[in-house]
């Protein structure tokens, strides 16, 4: 089974690219054009502009917050693989985890933010020892390849 969170990842860079064409947009209506009048719900312009700048704000850094990442896995032939990197407004690195299926140790899900980002650590056999893999934030996937996931882990990981 091969998916990613590609239209994920897609969609949320659109929706930043419009909003931060929208914030634009109305500084210059407003403080360029002067078509936009004041007082605008009976708000000043400064407490307007104040608003809109923290909800953009919120708006633009949650996914960085919250570690969105894209994710490709697959585990077709003997290797259960990931590709991932940061799909905020800064892209990250590029990372691959490469675990053949017979030293595949098991997974550990960690919730923060009251399970709002969640991440995945793999563990793999090399030897006597168990080796940890950080974290692959799997915050952006959809709830079905969520499911997929986890059935998947749970097929490949040892009975203990």
């Amino acid at each position: 089974m091969t998916f990613d969170n590609s239209k994920t990842i897609i969609s949320l860079r659109i929706k930043l690219f419009a909003l931060t064409v929208l914030f634009l947009s109305y500084i210059v209506l407003t403080y360029v054009a002067r078509i936009i009048k004041f007082p605008l719900f009976g708000m000043s312009d400064v407490l307007f502009t104040t608003i809109l700048v923290g909800i953009y704000l919120i708006l633009a850094i949650l996914p960085m917050v919250l570690n969105y990442q894209y994710v490709w896995f697959s585990d077709d032939e003997e290797r259960i693989r990931f590709r991932y990197f940061t799909a905020g407004i800064v892209g990250g690195r590029k990372n691959s985890v490469e675990i053949n299926k017979l030293t595949f140790e098991g997974f550990r899900i960690d919730k923060k933010y009251f399970g709002l980002s969640k991440s995945i650590v793999l563990f793999q056999r090399i030897g006597q020892k168990t080796a940890t893999y950080p974290p692959i934030y799997i915050t952006a996937l959809s709830k079905e390849q969520y499911n997929q996931l986890l059935k998947t882990l749970l097929k490949y990981s040892p009975i203990t």
